[in-house]
């Protein structure tokens, strides 16, 4: 009996040490951390959010509990090594609302790109990030198209989800048509319920307004920074009084799974990589381009 029970244990230490290790970066060892960038066909995922005000109902860090769960539920599905919590973000448009915590943009720039090179010295090759801040849309767009600016040993990844309607459509029908719906409206809040339900207050919800003033509505053809403002001063978006967890799984399971599909098709990606090379080698002598 006892050699029995060894064997047991040993077979079972033996296949639990397979399947066990650790996607979250922080937990891993050094030696465990050399493993993962293998088993992630060196691939790592950061997800990023930011310290601003969901309305009068939802946490501070609400874009980083979404982009995190995101990116954990994927990395179980489709092994990727998840970069720790992420809030070095743009958020000037909310600097008049406690808790904001709005870093200079050198910074943001500086944190994000030397976070990358780290994590390139540390063998990964291939990057994605998670956004779950709307505030950090434009940064992102211009910071890479800046990757460009000269040669990377990495390739960089923005994970972009394309609505699926039906699925909204199913989510809306189980809480309300929120006609705004911009930021702690009705859809984000149903994705904490059911991901951080003992952070999510939907009976205060409805304490302030999160109609679109449309202030700048007479300004045509006008893009301003204070357009934000403009429209949601009270930094919320939409209404989150009747959203709840059966809605949220629909929407926070559907972003998964389109993550999924992407960190499948990164990993088995040459094209990006190529043309980066090509790009790079051309570029030091655009006089040889063929014309």
């Amino acid at each position: 009996m006892k050699k029995l029970i060894l064997i047991v244990f040993l077979f079972s230490s033996f296949c639990g040490s397979s399947q066990e290790l650790p996607f979250r970066l922080e937990e891993l060892t050094a030696p465990d951390f050399i493993k993962a960038v293998e088993k992630s066909s060196k691939t790592c995922i950061i997800p990023i959010g930011v310290m601003e005000k969901h309305g009068p109902h939802l946490p501070l860090g609400t874009d980083l509990f979404l982009s995190r769960e995101y990116a954990l539920r994927a990395a179980e599905k489709e092994y990727a090594v998840v970069f720790p919590w992420y809030y070095f973000s743009q958020i000037n448009e909310a600097r008049h609302q406690p808790g904001t915590i709005s870093y200079s943009p050198e910074l943001i720039w500086l944190m994000l790109q030397e976070t990358l090179d780290e994590l390139n010295r540390n063998g990964f090759e291939k990057i994605i990030i998670v956004n779950g801040h709307g505030g950090n849309n434009a940064f992102l767009n211009f910071f890479g198209m800046a990757q460009l600016s000269e040669p990377r040993n990495y390739s960089l990844y923005w994970f972009r989800p394309e609505a699926n309607r039906e699925v909204e459509k199913k989510a809306a029908d189980l809480t309300q048509h929120d006609p705004f719906d911009a930021h702690a409206g009705n859809s984000e809040t149903s994705e904490m319920a059911a991901s951080q339900p003992q952070l999510t207050h939907t009976n205060r919800a409805g304490q302030q307004s999160g109609a679109n003033l449309e202030r700048m509505k007479s300004l045509q053809y006008v893009y301003s920074g204070i357009w934000w403002y403009a429209s949601y001063p009270n930094h919320y978006g939409g209404d989150g009084s009747k959203a709840n967890a059966e809605a949220g799984e629909l929407l926070v399971d559907e972003t998964v799974k389109q993550l999924v599909e992407m960190i499948q098709l990164v990993k088995a990606d040459t094209v990006v990589p190529a043309l980066q090379q090509e790009f790079f080698r051309k570029a030091e002598n655009p006089l040889d381009t063929k014309q």
